[in-house]
C-alpha cells in the first residue's frame, strides 16, 4: 500500500502483456490502437461506437455463471457488481497525533490493516523519519494485522496516537535500513543496475512536475511568444543522426543533495557482553558533509554519540550524547547541512509523482546507463553477503518455503469475489516474490556463489538448491534427449515446460499442482528455476512417478486419481484422452502426453511436471518417414528439419484452428438441414413420403467416404459457394437484435483476437458467444464449444491459388439469407446429448459434419489432440489405428492451417493496420497471437516478399529483417559466451558488439593484462564455472567470420538467405539502423551498454571499448498470473463503450482499475491499459483534466514496467500530447511529441506509418503556435508516409493534403494551398462520392481558398501600378484558432464528436450493416480496409481506435 497521500488510484489491466506471456489472445496494445472500425455494433446506441482489443464485444466466459453457482449468463454478471459493492465500504477519517507534530486528518478505509497506516506514516514528509512506534487508542495498543473495522471503539474523528516504542536490534537495523532508503530516495542508480524492482521514468523531465496542478503552473498556454518550439536537430524528418544520449535526459532533480558522506557499520559490533547489559545493540560510523568523523551507539532507548574512534573503543556517551529516538533527529542536531539538505530533499521526494517510486512487480531492465558514481552503502554491502543469498528478511529467521506458499495460495477458497480477490492477490505476490528469488537464485549459480548438490559431476551436469529452489542447467546431460536433439532439445524444453506450466495454471482446476518454474537466461546459460516438491529429494525418481514415463514412454503408468483430475483439464487444452502401449505391451490410459509425470509429494498433493509436449508437435518441422504433409505445407516448402524434436503449436494456433474447424462444421450442418428442408417441402408437394431417409442428402458425398475428412471440407465448401441461389448464411450480420453473432466474417477478418483462455471452468473455449447465443439452452453449454473467430476463415482444405486468403467462406455465398431459424434448429439438435430428440436424419447430419471436420464425438463438436502422436518411442495399441490415423490427419491439417491461414491474415493484418509492430519485441507478439512461432519469421519475410502489396509493408519486412538477424547473433553470442571467463567478460562482449556492428574491419580483441592470468593458470580451480575450456578462443573471432555464421544462422533456423558479409552491406540493403539493432540485440542478450554517441561507421577504431560495457543482466521467462474478475469487468466496460453507452462502461472500467489495483497493487501492464482506456473516455465525454491525470499515470507506469522506449510507452506519450493541447499546455504537448518522436526514430526509423500520425500531430500544433515553415516539414513527411503506406487514393491522404493546405492558407501561399486542396478533393470525389460532406466541406474550402488567391493577386497588381501610394484592401491572413487545430487533433487521433439525431442513428445502422456485406462478400481489399474506417469515421461519433 502506498502512502494515502499520494492518492493512487486503488488498484488494474493488462492488454499489453510481455511477448512470453500473451494471454491467450489479448491483442497487444499498439495494435489495437490501430484496429479499424471492422464491426461497429451495429444495434447503433447513441453517444460513441468504439472499437477495442480488436473489437471483442464478447465478454464475460461461462466462467461467471459456474462460478456463481450455474445460473444464467446475467445473472452471474448482477451478482457479480453487487459483490463488487459490498468491498467497497465507505471509509472515515481519523486524526494522528505524532510527537513534535501537529495533528493532523488520514482517510482510511474499514478494509485496511494498522500495518498500512504504519507504512503512510513511514512515507509522509513529517514523520518519515520514525519506524519504531506503535498506534494507540485511549491508551491501548493497536494491533499492527488488525483490520480497522475490527477495532472497537474506532470511528469517524478517533484520535490516534504515535508512540515510541524502545528498540531491538530487528528493529535498530529496520530503522538505519529506512534511513537509507529516505538519502537514497532520489537516486536513480538501484533503477540503473536493475535491483529492487526499480525502474526509470523520464516523463516528469518533459513535464516540468506534475501535469494535474496546472493552477499552480505558470500558464503557458495562452502567450505564446515565449513558447521555444524548434525541435533538436536530430528530430527533424529527414535527419540521418540517431543519437544515443537523449534516450535519458539528465533529470536536476537527480543531482544527489548530499546529506552524510558516509553512513556504515562500525568494526566494533557486535557489542560485547558488558555493553549489551547497558542495551547496547549496535554500533555505527558516519562522516558529516562538514568532515566530522562521529561514532554512534543504537541502544534501546534511541541513537547517541559515543566517544570511539576508528582504533579506540570507549562506548560512553559523548558529551553532550545528543540522545534521540530516530537517527534523523540526532544527525539534524550535529550537522546543519544534514539538517538543511534532508528537508529539501523530503520534500521533493514527497512531489514525485508516486508512480515514479512504487516498485514494480517484475524487475525491468535498462539497456543503457550512465556511469554512475559507485558510492559506500553498509546496507547494500550487508544485503550482498549475508541475509539475502539464503533468507528473507521478513520471515525471521527462515528461508520461504516457496512450494508450500505457491500451492496453498491456490487452494484458498473462490466461491465470491472478495475470496477470489484475495487468492488472486495471494497467488500474484506469491509469484512475483519466487521470480525475483529464482532471478537471484540463478545468477548466484552461474556466477559460481553456490555449491552443487553433485559436486562430484562436471559441472554441466551438476545441480543446485538455493533458498528452497532446485537450479538446473539447459544441457542435455544424461542423454536424456539423445534422441530428440541433444543440447538444443534441452535449452528447448525448458520453454517448453513453461508454456505447459502456464497452460495448466489457467485452467487452474482444484486438486492438480504444477510447480513454480521460471526460465533464466544469463550470460550464455540457460538456467531453470523450481520449487521442490516435498519428500522428491528423498525418495528415487522411479518410485516416486505413478503417472507417466521416465524414459520417454518404454515404461509408463497411469492412476486413476490423475487421469480423472487430467480429465477436467482435457477440453479447454484440447488434449486427447488415449492408449498407449507399455514395455509388456500392456495398454496404458494417458490423459496428457507420455512426458507428464505425476507425482504425490509428501505433502499428499498431486503434482505434474515435465509439460513440454502438452501441445501437439509441429509437423512442418518434423519430418517423419513415410508421412506426406498436405500440399500446402508442402507448397512452403515443409516438412524441414529443425534443431530438435520438440517444436510443437502454440496455444494460440490450436485455438484458432478449433475455432476455424467448428464454423466448418457449422456451415456443414446448416447446409443439409437446409437441404433437408428443401427435399421435404418437395416431397411433402409430389406427395411421395417414402422416399428413404438417405436420399435427403445427395448433396454431400462426404457421407460414403467418411475418413477423407480433407476432402469432405472440400466438398461442403464447395456446395457452399456453388448454391448461390439457395445460398445459406448461418451468421446473419445484420439481426440487430441478436447479439453479434461469433462467427460473421465481417467481426472476424483479422480483428477478433482470441478470447482469454477460461480460468476456472471446463470450457471449450472462452468466448462465450456461441452461433445460437441467442437462443442459448441450458444442456448446451456442455455440448457445443463457444468460439470467438481470428482471422480470414479458410477451410484448410481447399487450396490457396493466389496466396491470398480468398476462400468460399469469405465468398458471395451468404449476402442475404439470414439462416437464423437453420441455426436454431441446428443448436437444439446438437443440445440434446443423448440424441432422443434428434430426428434421425438430423443426426446423420451431425454425424457427417463431426467426421468432416475431425470431430473425435460423434454426437457434437469436438476437437481434441492426441500430443503423443509422433514421439519416439511411443507405441498405440492396435485397436487405436483409426483413431491414430484420424490425429495424424488433424495435426496435418493444424500445420497447414498455420501456413495458408494464419500467416497471410498476419500479413493482411499489417497492410490493413490493425496490427502495427514497431520493433522486435511487438512483432513477436504479433506472431504469437496468431500462433505463428518465431521460427517461421522466415516463412512470413517471404510471404511479404511475393505480396502483391510489398511496397506498403515495407516496415513490416524491415522490423523482420531485423529481428531475424539479432536472433541469429543472439544463438551465436549464447556459445560464444559461455567459453569465457569471469574475468574477460566485459571485454568478450565488447568485441563481440564490434563483429557485429562495428565497420571497423579488423577488431582486435583486448584479452586481460597478463599478469592477472598467469598465476591463476597454474592452480586449478576446483568449483569452475560451466563451460569451462579455452578460455581466450572468443579472442579470434572476426566480423567477417561473425557475418558468416550469421548468414548461416539464418539459413539453417529460419531457411532465410541474408545477402551480406558485413554490418554495413546489412544496413545498406535493408534500410536497417545500427543503433536499432544494438538496441535489439542489447535487450535479447541482456547486455548493458554506457550512454554515450557511439561512433559505428568509423574505419579505423571499433566502436566499443570494453568499457563501454557496464553490465550483463538476466533474461526471465515466468509465469504471468491474471485477475480474472477484473479482466472481466474490464472486457465488459469496453463491450458497453462500443455499444456507446460511455457512461455505464466508465463505471465498469473504473470498477475494474479497483480490482486491478486489488490484485496486482498499483504497477502493472494491465492497470496501463486500463488507464488509457480511462483517459480517453474521459476525454470523450468531455473532462479533460481528468484525462490529462489518467493519461499521465499510463505514461509513467508504461515507462516503469515495459520500459522507456517501449512502442507502448511511444503511443502513451502521443495520447497524453494531444490532452496537454486540450487543457492549454502548448509548450508541454510539444515536448512530449517530440519525445515519442525521438523514441520512435530510435526503436524503428523513420519510415513507419506510425511515424505519419505523429508527424501528423507535431505538424499541427506547430501550426496552432504559428510554426508555419516547421509544421510544414512534418505534415509534409506525413503526407509522403501516408502516400506510401495507404495508397495515394486513401482517406488519409486526403486528409494530409488537407492539413498541408492549411498551413499554407496561414502563410498566404494561396497556389501551393490549392493545388494540395484540389489533390484531396479528387480523392473525396472519387472515394466517396460528390455529395458526401467531406467532398462539399473541401470543396467549399477550395472557393475559399481561390478567393484569397485573387484578392492577394488584386493587391500586389495594385502595388505593381501605383506604387508606394496604393490604396491596400486588407487582406484575411488567418492563424489558426485553437479549437480548429483541436478539432483537426481529435480527427487525426480517430476522435470525433457530432451531435446526432435520430434519423443519423437509422442512417448509421444502415451504413454500418451495408459495409459489413459489403465486407462479406470480399469487396476488394484495398478499397475497404486503406479507406474504410475513415468513411464511416464522419458519420459518426466515434473512437476509432481506442485501446
Amino acid at each position: 500500500m502506498v502512502s494515502k497521500t499520494d492518492d493512487i488510484q486503488a488498484s488494474v489491466p493488462n492488454c499489453n502483456v510481455n511477448t512470453v506471456d500473451l494471454a491467450e489472445g489479448e491483442t497487444p496494445d499498439h495494435q489495437e490502437t490501430k484496429a479499424p472500425n471492422k464491426d461497429p455494433c451495429a444495434c447503433g446506441h447513441s453517444a460513441s461506437t468504439v472499437v477495442m482489443n480488436g473489437g471483442r464485444a464478447h465478454y464475460h466466459s461461462e466462467e461467471e455463471s459456474k462460478q456463481d453457482g450455474g445460473g444464467d449468463m446475467d445473472g452471474g454478471e448482477d451478482s457479480n457488481e453487487q459483490e463488487v459493492i459490498v468491498i467497497q465500504d465507505t471509509g472515515f477519517t481519523v486524526k494522528i497525533q505524532a510527537p513534535g507534530t501537529e495533528p493532523f486528518d488520514l482517510q482510511v478505509s474499514p478494509q485496511e490493516m494498522v500495518q498500512e497506516i504504519h507504512q503512510v506514516l513511514m512515507d509522509r514528509e513529517d514523520t518519515c523519519h520514525r519506524t519504531c512506534f506503535s498506534l494507540q487508542l485511549d491508551g491501548n495498543v493497536l494491533d499492527n494485522f488488525a483490520e480497522l473495522k475490527s477495532i472497537e471503539g474506532l470511528q469517524e474523528g478517533s484520535l490516534l496516537k504515535v508512540v515510541e516504542e524502545p528498540y531491538t536490534v530487528r528493529e535498530a537495523r529496520i530503522h538505519v535500513r529506512h534511513i537509507r532508503d529516505l538519502l537514497k530516495s532520489l537516486d536513480p542508480s538501484d533503477a540503473y543496475n536493475g535491483v529492487d524492482c526499480n525502474s526509470l521514468s523520464f516523463l516528469s523531465v518533459f513535464t516540468d512536475g506534475d501535469l494535474g496542478d496546472s493552477g499552480k503552473r505558470k500558464k503557458k498556454g495562452s502567450d505564446l511568444e515565449q513558447i521555444d518550439c524548434t525541435p533538436p536537430e536530430h528530430i527533424l524528418p529527414g535527419s540521418k543522426e540517431r543519437p544515443l544520449v537523449p534516450l535519458q535526459p539528465q533529470n536536476k532533480d537527480w543531482k544527489p543533495m548530499q546529506c552524510l558522506k558516509v553512513l556504515t557499520m562500525s568494526g566494533w559490533n557486535p557489542p560485547p557482553g558488558n555493553r549489551k547489559m547497558h542495551g547496547d545493540l549496535m554500533y555505527l560510523y558516519m562522516v558529516t558533509v562538514e568532515e566530522r568523523h562521529i561514532s554512534i551507539t543504537a541502544s534501546t532507548r534511541g541513537f547517541y554519540l559515543n566517544q570511539s574512534t576508528t582504533y579506540t573503543f570507549n562506548p560512553k556517551p559523548a558529551n553532550p550524547s545528543f540522545l534521540s529516538h530516530s537517527l534523523v533527529e540526532l544527525l539534524s542536531q550535529i550537522s546543519p547541512a544534514f539538517k538543511k539538505n534532508f528537508t529539501v530533499l523530503q520534500k521533493t521526494r514527497v512531489q514525485r509523482h508516486p508512480f515514479e517510486r512504487i516498485a514494480t512487480p517484475f524487475q525491468v531492465y535498462s539497456w543503457t546507463a550512465p556511469q554512475v558514481d559507485h558510492t559506500m552503502d553498509c546496507v547494500r554491502a550487508e544485503d550482498a553477503y549475508t541475509s539475502r543469498l539464503g533468507y528473507e528478511e521478513h520471515i525471521p529467521g527462515q528461508t520461504r518455503d516457496w512450494n508450500e506458499e505457491l500451492q496453498t495460495t491456490r487452494e484458498l477458497a473462490r466461491k465470491n469475489l472478495p475470496e477470489r480477490l484475495l487468492r488472486e492477490r495471494a497467488i500474484f505476490k506469491v509469484h512475483s516474490d519466487f521470480a525475483a528469488a529464482a532471478t537471484r537464485g540463478s545468477m548466484a549459480v552461474i556466477d559460481g556463489n553456490v555449491m552443487a548438490i553433485n559436486p562430484g559431476e562436471e559441472t554441466r551436469m551438476q545441480m543446485f538448491i538455493w533458498n528452497n529452489i532446485f537450479f538446473s542447467l539447459g544441457f542435455d546431460v544424461r542423454d536424456h534427449y539423445r534422441e530428440l536433439g541433444g543440447d538444443a532439445a534441452a535449452h528447448a524444453a525448458p520453454t517448453n515446460d513453461l508454456n505447459g506450466v502456464r497452460a495448466y495454471g489457467a485452467v487452474d482446476v482444484e486438486g492438480l499442482y504444477t510447480l513454480g518454474t521460471v526460465v533464466v537466461d544469463y550470460r550464455g546459460y540457460r538456467v531453470t528455476a523450481q520449487s521442490i516438491i516435498p519428500g522428491i529429494l528423498e525418495r528415487e525418481q522411479e518410485q516416486s512417478v505413478i503417472y507417466g514415463s521416465i524414459d520417454f514412454g518404454k515404461t509408463v503408468v497411469s492412476h486413476g486419481k490423475y487421469l480423472e483430475l487430467l480429465e477436467r483439464t482435457s477440453r479447454p487444452l484440447k488434449v486427447q484422452r488415449h492408449n498407449v502401449l507399455n514395455e509388456k505391451d500392456e495398454s496404458v490410459e494417458l490423459c496428457s502426453s507420455v512426458e507428464c509425470k505425476g507425482i504425490i509429494g509428501n505433502d499428499g498433493r498431486h503434482y505434474i511436471l515435465d509439460l513440454l509436449r502438452t501441445f501437439p508437435p509441429d509437423l512442418n518441422f518434423l519430418p517423419v518417414e513415410g508421412e506426406e504433409l498436405s500440399p500446402e505445407s508442402v507448397r512452403h516448402g515443409f516438412p524441414r528439419q529443425h534443431r530438435h524434436r520438440l517444436a510443437c503449436l502454440r496455444q494460440e494456433l490450436i485455438e484458432a484452428f478449433v475455432e476455424h474447424r467448428y464454423l466448418l462444421f457449422m456451415k456443414m450442418a446448416a447446409l443439409q438441414l437446409m437441404q433437408q428442408k428443401a427435399n421435404k417441402e418437395s416431397k411433402m408437394a409430389t406427395l411421395t413420403e417414402n422416399s428413404s431417409p438417405e436420399a435427403a442428402v445427395p448433396a454431400l458425398p462426404s457421407t460414403e467416404n467418411p475418413d477423407a475428412s480433407a476432402k469432405s471440407s472440400e466438398t461442403s465448401t464447395e456446395t457452399l459457394t456453388d448454391g448461390k441461389s439457395d445460398a445459406v448464411q448461418i451468421e446473419t450480420t445484420s439481426t440487430s437484435d441478436a447479439p453479434q453473432p461469433a462467427a460473421t466474417e465481417a467481426t472476424t477478418i483479422g480483428a477478433a483476437p482470441k478470447a482469454e483462455q477460461t480460468t476456472e471452468t471446463d470450457s471449450p473455449s472462452a468466448a462465450a458467444t456461441t452461433i445460437n447465443a441467442s437462443q442459448a439452452t441450458p444442456t448446451e453449454d456442455n455440448v457445443v464449444p463457444t468460439v470467438t473467430t481470428n482471422g480470414p476463415l479458410v477451410p484448410v482444405a481447399t487450396a490457396i491459388q493466389n496466396g491470398e486468403c480468398e476462400s468460399p467462406l469469405e465468398g458471395k455465398a451468404e449476402d442475404s439469407i439470414p439462416g437464423l431459424a437453420q441455426a436454431k434448429e441446428l443448436a437444439e439438435s446438437l443440445a440434446a446429448e443423448d440424441g432422443s430428440v434428434i430426428d434421425p436424419k438430423s443426426r446423420e447430419v451431425v454425424l457427417n459434419a463431426c467426421k468432416a471436420v475431425g470431430s473425435i464425438s460423434n454426437t457434437s463438436f469436438d476437437i481434441r489432440f492426441n500430443p503423443d502422436i509422433f514421439s519416439p518411442g511411443v507405441r498405440f495399441p492396435e485397436d487405436s489405428v483409426d483413431d491414430i490415423q484420424k490425429q495424424k490427419q488433424l495435426l496435418k491439417d493444424a500445420a497447414a492451417f498455420l501456413v495458408s491461414c494464419q500467416i497471410p491474415s498476419l500479413v493482411k493484418d499489417c497492410l490493413d493496420h490493425s496490427a502495427l509492430p514497431m520493433d522486435g519485441a511487438t512483432l513477436t507478439e504479433a506472431l504469437h497471437q496468431r500462433g505463428i512461432n518465431v521460427r517461421y519469421l522466415g516463412n512470413v519475410l517471404e510471404f511479404v516478399d511475393k505480396t502483391p502489396a510489398k511496397a506498403q509493408l515495407e516496415h513490416f519486412y524491415r522490423i523482420g529483417i531485423s529481428e531475424l538477424i539479432t536472433r541469429c547473433a543472439k544463438h551465436i553470442f549464447k556459445t560464444y559466451l559461455q567459453g569465457v571467463e569471469l574475468s574477460a567478460l566485459s571485454a568478450a562482449v565488447s568485441h563481440f558488439l564490434n563483429c557485429f556492428l562495428s565497420s571497423f574491419p579488423d577488431a582486435v580483441a583486448h584479452l586481460p593484462a597478463d599478469e592477472l592470468v598467469s598465476r591463476r593458470k597454474n592452480r586449478k580451480r576446483r568449483n569452475r564455472v560451466p563451460g569451462g575450456g579455452d578460455n581466450t578462443a572468443w579472442a579470434s573471432l572476426t566480423p567477417s567470420e561473425l557475418w558468416k555464421n550469421i548468414v548461416s544462422e539464418a539459413q539453417s533456423y529460419y531457411n532465410f538467405t541474408l545477402h551480406c558479409e558485413n554490418a554495413d552491406q546489412v544496413v545498406e540493403k535493408y534500410a536497417l539502423q545500427k543503433i536499432t539493432l544494438l538496441r535489439e540485440i542489447s535487450i535479447k542478450a541482456g547486455i548493458q551498454i554506457l550512454i554515450k554517441e557511439y561512433n559505428f561507421d568509423s574505419r579505423h577504431k571499433p566502436a566499443f571499448t570494453e568499457e563501454d560495457i557496464l553490465n550483463i543482466f538476466p533474461v526471465v521467462k515466468h509465469v504471468n498470473p491474471k485477475a480474472s474478475d477484473a479482466f472481466h469487468f474490464f472486457q465488459s466496460g469496453q463491450a458497453k463503450v462500443q455499444q456507446g453507452y460511455l457512461k455505464e462502461g466508465c463505471e465498469l472500467i473504473n470498477e475494474a482499475l479497483n480490482l486491478f489495483n486489488n490484485v496486482y497493487g498499483a504497477m502493472h501492464v494491465e492497470i496501463c491499459a486500463c488507464l488509457r482506456l480511462l483517459a480517453r473516455l474521459n476525454y470523450i465525454m468531455g473532462d479533460h483534466h481528468e484525462a490529462l491525470s489518467n493519461q499521465q499515470k499510463a505514461v509513467l507506469m508504461s515507462e516503469r514496467v515495459l520500459g522507456v522506449e517501449h512502442p507502448n510507452t511511444i503511443q502513451e506519450y502521443m495520447h497524453l500530447a494531444l490532452y496537454c493541447f486540450a487543457n492549454g499546455q502548448l509548450s508541454t504537448a510539444l515536448k512530449l511529441l517530440y519525445r515519442a518522436r525521438y523514441l520512435m526514430l530510435m526503436v524503428c526509423g523513420e519510415d513507419h506509418p506510425e511515424m505519419a500520425l505523429l508527424d501528423s500531430n507535431i505538424g499541427l500544433v506547430l501550426h496552432g503556435v504559428m510554426e508555419y515553415d516547421l509544421s510544414l516539414r512534418f505534415l509534409e513527411n506525413a503526407l509522403a508516409i501516408n502516400s506510401k503506406y495507404h495508397g495515394p487514393r486513401s482517406l488519409k491522404v486526403a486528409l494530409s493534403h488537407h492539413l498541408v493546405a492549411r498551413v499554407y492558407e496561414s502563410k498566404a501561399e494561396f497556389r501551393s494551398a490549392l493545388q494540395h486542396e484540389k489533390e484531396g478533393y479528387t480523392i473525396y470525389k472519387n472515394q466517396v462520392g460528390e455529395a458526401h460532406e467531406k467532398t462539399k466541406e473541401s470543396s467549399e474550402y477550395l472557393k475559399y481558398l481561390t478567393q484569397q488567391a485573387v484578392a492577394l493577386q488584386r493587391t500586389m497588381n495594385e502595388i505593381y501600378k501605383n506604387g508606394s501610394n496604393a490604396s491596400i484592401m486588407p487582406l484575411k491572413f488567418t492563424a489558426p484558432s485553437m479549437a480548429s487545430v483541436l478539432e483537426q487533433l481529435n480527427i487525426i487521433n480517430g476522435i470525433i464528436f457530432i451531435p446526432l439525431s435520430q434519423k443519423d442513428l437509422e442512417n448509421l445502422k444502415a451504413e454500418v450493416q451495408r459495409r459489413q456485406q459489403l465486407q462479406e462478400s470480399g469487396k476488394s481489399l484495398e478499397e475497404l480496409t486503406v479507406d474504410g474506417p475513415l468513411e464511416l469515421e464522419d458519420k459518426m461519433p466515434m473512437d476509432v481506435n481506442v485501446d
